[in-house]
């Protein structure tokens, strides 16, 4: 039976979203487990893990022997936290600078573990057990949990490939914009940057033009001022490394290590397409972000690496261009901002916590961010055997004509020998004028539901032991939409681990009281992981699909990319003049013209990190066409370094090219037309450009 939502919470617990209160109801054993699975749960150090544990308790004693899967615990936390958002209630107040140094512009009490703070919205890390005392509070509006960030997908080539010719990614003149000199390319991803790569060295070798690297993971060396963890690696540092490799055998990064360095980069070689010296904006200071995204074989257990971290990156790096400014006595150092990282979750219309708080930030002149559209494209098999579409088939859409009528919805979660330890995750949104209520039926089983509006089921054990939480909730406070959610849980406990059920799950719609009747769904994605085995079963985090019949091909961008003053970005496939199969489509759930351009994103050769024997490496995905906008952006930028993220976006639509065949209407593949550089830098330099008619 469902329970109704305001019969069953305490004082405040109804601020707290949805997903976040089903984790803060859970048991510590739950959470403690959870928290290998979910990047915005952490546990406290304080916790040991072994790597032997009972799985299946049907299985022979010889085979559980054979078998160290998922990871138990021999003590539980005795702290478990969570990275939320926590939306105020009160003044505007900006925070221009890092965290919280800022402390003139927060106008309420401090919020337990704050890290950062703009305007209404608040970053921290808070202790479960805190968060019904945090949201009683009668400043606090609302609390969201931080998104799941997505491991990058880009397709790369290992076949050995020469150095792109020096002129390939030059756009404009010296004269226009000094290709770059005194912007600062500011790059958030993944897997290290090789600093001592040649693509990034200048005076001779010797030097390397990254200004500073914030690994989030690291600890090599004190975090950045305003923040407690990662290590900030400087320009200094990465410069005494280099001088030293050359006197020693071992590798500059080898030296002044991150805490990944990964062989062919992901961050190594966005970064070389933004600015690279055979990259766009070639003269530009770098900084990385490497945000904390441990290899699978690590434990995941003590690692945040959710959206509250590209909060703290993004003020990072509008800090980084201050410190130069004042270090080279300029009137401005604008900043160029991509990240080839993406969120699936949330609504699809820029009302999620971080792209409020991306937007909020690009109200300041001189400043740009871009983000990669994602690679959830492509809806069929294009070959035998290939599975390409299971991480297209996203999101689906209907309507519900009138009241009364129904509408199915089909969820596919893998099985044939796969046991799938995700949580899978389901976000149907639709408008506030409507109700509906909503019914889940599991494969082969029986129908739980309808659970009408303002009701929910919390953590409903299945029949297989494994759990289900449906939330139906009337105007969610970020945008006023009316919200679904439906969440599929594995059960973890010290006995046995039981995966969600293969097959293909039913969600019903029941139209109550319908006067527009259009709803959007969501699946959050999983980053495909294997975990070890249970009994005769792969023990995997695999993501969820759509069925064929529930797919809708469009508004696949990642919500990340949904931003009103962000770039959002496609790819490509410059050779024969099409957008990638894999390239994410728009429009937005509120009906915005996202992707924006497209940019080459096929095969595009850059610099291969961590790598002495092969310098360079061709990859293909919207994580190497956002880069390339990047690098425009900053030339734009050292142009006209008062240009607002608006009149960029303005621009990159007027001057953007049609494709062959198509017209300048925009495409919900390849947004306005692929940029065009040089006519985005004439047009940057025009812009306050007037004719007096007197």
């Amino acid at each position: 039976m469902a329970k109704k939502r305001d019969h069953l919470l305490g004082p405040g617990m109804r601020k707290l979203q949805p997903k976040l209160r089903m984790i803060a109801n859970g048991s510590a054993e739950v959470n403690a487990i959870r928290s290998e699975l979910c990047s915005s749960i952490c546990v406290s150090d304080a916790t040991k893990v072994t790597h032997h544990c009972v799985l299946d308790a049907a299985a022979p004693a010889a085979a559980r022997a054979k078998q160290p899967a998922i990871k138990r615990l021999d003590s539980l936390a005795r702290t478990i936290e969570a990275n939320v958002f926590v939306e105020l209630i009160g003044s505007d107040g900006d925070a221009e600078s890092l965290g919280k140094m800022n402390q003139s512009a927060i106008v309420s009490d401090p919020v337990p573990g704050e890290s950062a703070r703009r305007r209404r919205l608040v970053a921290a890390t808070v202790r479960l057990d805190q968060l019904g005392t945090l949201a009683a509070r009668d400043d606090v509006a609302y609390i969201e949990l931080g998104e799941h960030l997505r491991t990058p997908t880009a397709t790369v080539f290992s076949d050995q490939v020469p150095a792109p010719a020096p002129g390939l990614r030059s756009f404009g003149t010296a004269a226009q914009h000094g290709f770059g000199e005194g912007v600062l390319i500011g790059i958030i991803d993944v897997q290290g940057f090789a600093f001592d790569h040649p693509d990034f060295l200048r005076d001779g070798g010797e030097l390397s033009r990254f200004v500073n690297i914030w690994d989030q993971g690291g600890d090599s060396h004190a975090p950045p001022g305003g923040f407690s963890y990662g290590s900030e690696i400087t320009q200094a540092q990465m410069n005494a490394a280099i001088a030293a490799s050359r006197a020693g055998g071992l590798s500059a990064t080898a030296l002044e290590p991150q805490s990944q360095m990964v062989p062919s980069s992901h961050g190594t070689h966005v970064a070389s397409i933004a600015a690279g010296n055979r990259g766009v904006c070639r003269h530009a200071f770098i900084a990385g972000v490497l945000v904390s995204l441990p290899h699978e074989d690590m434990d995941r257990r003590r690692s945040f690496y959710d959206s509250t971290r590209l909060a703290h990156a993004v003020e990072y790096l509008y800090a980084v261009a201050e410190r130069l400014r004042v270090e080279h006595g300029l009137t401005r150092v604008p900043v160029s901002i991509n990240i080839s990282l993406g969120t699936n979750g949330h609504a699809h219309d820029a009302s999620s916590a971080v792209s409020r708080w991306i937007d909020a930030t690009l109200a300041t002149p001189g400043r740009s961010v871009c983000v990669a559209a994602g690679n959830a494209g492509q809806e069929a098999p294009k070959h035998e055997g290939d599975i390409g579409y299971i991480m297209g088939r996203i999101h689906t859409s209907g309507r519900i004509a009138a009241r009364g009528l129904e509408q199915d919805i089909h969820w596919t979660v893998v099985g044939n020998g796969i046991a799938d330890l995700s949580e899978n995750e389901l976000e149907i949104w639709y408008s506030p004028s409507d109700r509906f209520a909503v019914s889940v039926r599991p494969p082969g089983g029986d129908w739980i539901g309808p659970i009408e509006p303002r009701q929910f089921v919390e953590n409903r054990q299945l029949a297989d032991g494994s759990f289900c939480s449906v939330y139906n909730e009337l105007y969610y406070p970020a945008n006023g939409a009316n919200y679904i959610g439906i969440y599929l849980s594995p059960l973890f406990s010290q006995a046995r681990v039981v995966g969600v059920q293969a097959g293909e799950w039913a969600v019903r719609l029941h139209g109550r009281d319908v006067r527009d009747g259009r709803y959007h769904g969501w699946i959050e994605r999983d980053d495909p992981r294997r975990l070890g085995r249970i009994g005769d079963r792969e023990a995997w985090r695999f993501p969820s699909f759509f069925s064929s019949t529930s797919n809708v091909d469009n508004s696949s961008v990642s919500s990340l990319a949904c931003g009103h003053r962000l770039i959002s970005v496609a790819n490509l496939d410059e050779r024969n003049e099409k957008i990638n199969i894999s390239s994410s489509q728009g429009p937005t759930r509120d009906g915005r013209f996202k992707p924006d351009a497209a940019a080459p994103g096929t095969s595009i050769v850059a610099a291969n990190g961590f790598d002495d024997e092969r310098r360079w490496t061709a990859m293909t995905g919207t994580s190497m066409a956002s880069p390339f906008i990047a690098g425009v952006a900053g030339l734009m930028l050292a142009a006209q370094n008062n240009l607002t993220a608006a009149q960029i976006g303005g621009i990159i639509q007027r001057t953007a090219q049609p494709l062959p065949s198509h017209d300048y209407a925009w495409r919900d593949d390849a947004g306005y037309g692929v940029i065009d550089p040089d006519a985005c830098i004439l047009e940057a330099l025009s812009i306050h450009d007037r004719e007096d008619l007197t």
